[in-house]
């Protein structure tokens, strides 16, 4: 019986990794599959992992439909055995449900990775419904660590060099390279005429993320001076 399968974890726990790993051992096997990604850091229609793999993929955009595409497919005589979801989090609930109706009406497995939480930890709405209707809830076991070696358990999000929690949910901007162990940076546009943002993402334990701890405030609390003595 085919099944809807959620993989999640914090960013930096090797979702896109094992995605592409699960496209792979089922490939081997002789089944037909389908990779699908939205908002890639890499860029539209591909999946990438923070390992250096990449793989092509179809971009799922807010009007794409699963159960048209897949029914499409099929009636043109093609064959689609399994379905690769990544980034996850960003899919609408209405296409959750048409995964899910896949895997009920057609007998397709799909197999879903993506975070559960935003940067303001609240949950995304198709991770939600993922945990709401999935088969298997997976949580991964490779373990993302905070700057002071805790288990991560939250994203968070800095705009020149500062947290916040507080702005739009996706970030649009050019993807640029990991720096100083971040999933990525980019430039938001903001809406006052100011120049756009530096942002950023780190992972952090949740006691540090109240606390608006990251790694460069760390580091810069760490080399203040001490205050002066007084009394």
């Amino acid at each position: 019986m085919a099944e809807l399968h959620f993989f999640t974890g914090t960013m930096d726990s090797g979702k896109s990794t094992l995605a592409l790993q699960t496209n792979h051992n089922h490939a081997a096997r002789g089944r037909v599959g389908r990779i699908f990604t939205t908002h890639d850091r890499a860029g539209e229609a591909m999946v990438s992992s923070r390992l250096g793999l990449t793989h092509e993929a179809l971009e799922v955009d807010a009007d794409f439909d699963f159960w048209r595409y897949v029914v499409t497919t099929l009636t043109a005589g093609g064959r689609i055995d399994y379905l690769v979801c990544d980034e996850a989090q960003f899919y609408s609930v209405e296409q959750i449900d048409q995964l899910a109706k896949l895997v009920d009406e057609l007998q397709i497995d799909v197999f879903a990775f993506g975070i559960l939480t935003d940067f303001r930890t609240r949950l995304f709405p198709g991770s939600a419904r993922l945990v709401e209707l999935a088969d298997r809830v997976n949580v991964l076991q490779v373990e993302a660590l905070c700057w002071c070696g805790k288990r991560a358990t939250h994203n968070a999000r800095t705009e020149d060099g500062i947290m916040v929690v507080e702005g739009e949910v996706i970030v649009v901007g050019d993807v640029g390279d990991d720096r100083a162990g971040r999933p990525g940076s980019a430039r938001s546009t903001r809406h006052d005429g100011d120049p756009p943002a530096d942002v950023a993402y780190e992972v952090l334990c949740r006691q540090h993320h109240r606390r608006r701890l990251t790694a460069a405030r760390a580091t810069a609390v760490s080399l203040a001076p001490e205050p002066l003595p007084f009394g």
